[in-house]
């Protein structure tokens, strides 16, 4: 199976993107989901394949995921606590 995706990110939340078929656009996307993502912002087309490399995804899975809801939705890494403690630190050295 390949596909031909749309990518697009949230204008709400940084790093989230939401994989949908070329085709079909965003129509099997639930409303809910689309309010709380934002308006799509679209960043490129793709085309996936099974063996594609993903940069934070696996590719069977945004595959499957858009065969059988319509879109693949790429959440955000989650920082663990030590990271984010780091993070913290860091941006209060910079002021």
């Amino acid at each position: 199976m390949k596909v031909l995706c749309d990518i697009y990110r949230s204008p709400r939340k940084e790093e989230m993107y939401l994989y949908v078929d070329k085709r079909e656009g965003t129509v099997r996307v639930p409303e809910n989901l689309l309010e709380l993502f934002g308006k799509p912002q679209h960043v490129t087309t793709m085309l996936v394949t099974p063996d594609k490399r993903l940069a934070r995804a696996d590719a069977n899975k945004v595959l499957n995921e858009i065969r059988e809801r319509g879109y693949y939705l790429q959440m955000p890494p989650v920082a663990d606590s030590e990271m984010s403690a780091v993070a913290a630190k860091n941006s209060k050295l910079q002021r």
